[in-house]
Order: structure tokens, then sequence, then C-alpha cells
């Protein structure tokens, strides 16, 4: 390999690039493939943070100019993708451990009221909340059952007659902290 970081091939930079680029491309497929999709499935904070990660590990692989500099990212990929297997097993297998990693979603709105306590803890802005709103197409707030700030930071908004409590299970109200699944079905305001 070591023909690559030559600098007397022509067009050396441009070819290492590209060879080194697609290597570690296949490198970082080769580590899905063994741990799973999982890893980048952003469900938890951990793995938003390894998604941008890699994308990063990728582009420094794919700059280096001597083999060190290439390894040490690819090395550091495979670091990545056990730390983020074992904090998934770990999860899995202690309820403590869980809580501790990953954050809780939180219920920002419900039956077509907004928790404004909820919006300031969590520092989501009312704009960002009706935009969101409106990608879900939703007409009129009274249409809302609930809306959730999600572990990964995304919004989630559920509309329709009732809401399943299930779908409020792992969510939490900001002001007390009380599992959001516990409140009482409301029936739809017409």
């Amino acid at each position: 390999m070591s023909w690559l970081f030559d600098p007397a091939l022509p067009l050396g930079p441009l070819w290492r690039g590209l060879i080194l680029a697609v290597a570690a491309l296949l490198w970082a497929v080769l580590l899905t493939r063994i741990v799973g999709l999982r890893s980048f499935s952003k469900m938890t904070a951990f793995d938003f943070v390894m998604t941008i990660a890699m994308g990063s590990l990728l582009a420094t692989a794919a700059q280096a100019a001597e083999a060190g500099p290439f390894l040490q990212p690819m090395a550091a990929m495979a670091g990545l993708f056990a730390v983020q297997y074992a904090l998934a097993r770990l999860r899995r297998a202690s309820d403590r451990a869980r809580r501790a990693i990953e954050n809780e979603p939180v219920l920002l709105m419900r039956d077509g009221q907004v928790d404004e306590a909820a919006l300031r803890r969590t520092r989501v802005a009312r704009d960002d909340l009706i935009a969101k709103l409106r990608e879900a197409d939703v007409g009129s707030l009274s249409e809302v059952r609930a809306v959730v700030l999600e572990t990964t930071g995304t919004i989630s908004v559920l509309t329709g007659a009732e809401i399943d409590s299930a779908l409020l299970s792992g969510v939490v109200r900001a002001g007390d902290g009380a599992p959001a699944s516990t409140l009482v079905p409301k029936a739809r305001r017409g």
C-alpha cells in the first residue's frame, strides 16, 4: 500500500483520494454489516453523534497523505462501532443504564394545548413547534392529540380521535416528570 502514498505517483493526490475514499467507505459498510444497521438509526443521542463522527472519519481517511493517518481513522471507526454495540447491549440489559444513556421523550402538547413549561425546559421555540404541526398537515390545534420531542431531537405529531396510551409509553411531562401515558384520555373536541 506504500505505493499509494508515493509523491512521484502521477496524479497521486487525485488517485489516492479516490482509492482511500472507496476503501474507507467499504470499511464502513463492512462494519455496518457486522454490527447492523441499528448503528445509524439515530434512535439515541449516541447514534446521532456516531453518524456525524463516521462522516468526519471517512473524510479524514480519504484525505490521508500517509498510511498512518489513513489507518488511524479506520481504527477509530471500528472503535465507534464497538462502543455503540456495547452500549446498545447494555441498554437492553439494564433499565438503569438505559436511563443514564438515553434522553427521555418529552410531551410538548396534549389534546390541543401547548405545554409552555415543556417548551421552555426543552428549549423548543413555539414557532418551531407550529412549523412541525404545519409539516404534519395539522389544520387546527384541536386535531392534535399529542406532540412529543423524541430522544433524537425530532418532533412527533399524533393526531386522531383518540390516542392509545402505549404510544406515550416512556414519554414524560416536562413540569413534573410524570409519565405522559398516565394522562386520562380526553374526548375529541368538536
